[in-house]
């Protein structure tokens, strides 16, 4: 009997029906175009965070400490979240998250328009927001296998959440870097909080959402419930391994993102300027620009989402029988390499491209660990599971941003990146080496 080879346009058809058919869904479609709308905001609101705290201050210290205070109520409130997860309905819980984050936006963007903000608010806001997606995050993640009905689509919905994740990263700062350029912060502050209304209306028009089976449990048991989750994740070797590897991408890695703005304002500051002069200062005036410094950043993290979105509808076209442990290596190893280029580098559109790749990397990781994780966890146990994942991912992230603002301040940012990626990069090869299981993980 004969193989029947598949055409390549048939191939490539099964690819994308397998990247999208997560959106066969109906619950999962109103997220996906809800979340997409309200990520863009996110987005916006991170960098005119980051370009506030920069203007106010001038120093790297400050964008460290920023990033730290939305770590500080990550420990009591995500293992709280992940225990509230698991016992009530999580459509709730982030119906009050998100409502409660537009009303932070809102408050920023107040702040700035009067004049009155000074640096101690946006510190105050970013531990209130840190506060409560402490609380959103493990439902968040949690409440996908729901949406789309079971495992089977896991992947491909995971894959897709990294797509609108990452597309907004994309259109978020080049966005912002316009919108703060022609109008301030304050605007970027405002259309974040309106942008929650598009995830809060998908999360009021789902339907059939499954009930949690111990939604009767008293909130006195939320301790021992909780370290059940933790116990769960300690008793797995290969749990630990993955969150390993994304703890330490986290803290020596992902700080590149929190040092963007001097890398944007000292080292490609020159390299930029024909750019940002051509949009805001050239003979055609395409924008009339307020704040010019703005736009560089904005360009350098929207790099980086494209970057991320090619590697998000390539994590999310994996077919079943993938070998998903061998491309979470690759984003291992390949996000400090690429790091440690974007590093030397002093040439703007050099370092775009550079990190284009590194958005991929990041999302080799970031997205097949996350799906590993969930794929491993029971269903009973995933609420809190991914309450230690979201822990690791945030927590470590914003620590590694404080101490990144640090060595920054003392030997300058290209070498404070570096010398985090270049450790990040011997514990890829150490577990590479000593733990081919990840590798070979499915």
């Amino acid at each position: 009997m004969a193989l029947k080879i598949p055409a390549p346009s048939e191939r490539l058809g099964n690819r994308f029906y397998t990247a999208f058919r997560a959106l066969r869904h109906r619950n999962y479609q109103l997220w996906f175009f809800g979340q997409g709308i309200s990520q863009i905001g996110t987005w916006m609101q991170s960098v005119a965070q980051q370009v506030l705290v920069y203007r106010l201050t001038g120093s790297a210290i400050p964008l460290g400490i920023v990033n730290f205070m939305t770590v500080i109520p990550l420990i009591p409130f995500s293992f709280w979240g992940g225990s509230l997860a698991d016992r009530v309905s999580k459509r709730n819980i982030l119906l009050i998250t998100q409502s409660l984050m537009l009303i932070q936006a809102v408050i920023l963007a107040v702040l700035v328009w009067t004049d009155l903000v000074r640096v101690w608010h946006v510190y105050l806001m970013a531990f209130v927001l840190g506060m409560i997606k402490a609380v959103d995050m493990p439902p968040r993640q949690s409440m996908v296998v729901e949406m789309v009905e079971g495992k089977e689509d896991l992947t491909s919905a995971i894959g897709l959440n990294s797509a609108i994740h990452n597309t907004a990263r994309t259109l978020g700062p080049a966005i912002a870097g316009v919108v703060i350029a022609a109008m301030g912060e304050a605007v970027a502050f405002l259309i974040n909080g309106f942008s929650f209304l598009a995830v809060l209306a998908s999360l009021l028009f789902m339907r059939n959402l499954p009930k949690p089976e111990q939604s009767k449990q008293p909130v006195s048991q939320v301790i021992s419930h909780t370290l059940q989750g933790i116990r769960y994740v300690f008793s797995q070797q290969l749990l630990l391994i993955l969150m390993s590897l994304v703890a330490v991408t986290s803290f020596l890695s992902r700080p590149y993102q929190t040092l963007l703005p001097v890398f944007a304002d000292r080292m490609l500051k020159g390299s930029a300027q024909p750019i940002v002069s051509y949009l805001c200062n050239g003979e055609r005036h395409i924008l009339t620009c307020l704040q010019p410094e703005a736009l560089p950043l904005g360009l350098l993290l929207s790099a980086v989402g494209v970057g991320a979105v090619i590697g998000a509808f390539l994590v999310a076209s994996l077919p079943e029988n993938a070998r998903r442990g061998r491309m979470l290596t690759l984003g291992n190893l390949g996000l400090p390499i690429l790091l440690l280029g974007f590093v030397n580098s002093q040439i703007f559109l050099l370092s775009l491209l550079l990190l284009v790749f590194v958005g991929m990397g990041q999302v080799f990781q970031n997205a097949l660990a996350n799906t590993l994780v969930q794929i491993t966890a029971p269903d009973n146990l995933r609420g809190r599971v991914m309450s230690q994942y979201s822990l690791v991912t945030q927590g470590m992230h914003q620590l590694g941003g404080l101490q990144a603002g640090f060595v920054a301040d003392w030997i300058g940012a290209p070498l404070s990146v570096g010398i985090g990626a270049a450790l990040s990069l011997l514990y890829g090869i150490f577990v590479f080496i000593r733990f081919p299981r990840v590798r070979k993980m499915a």
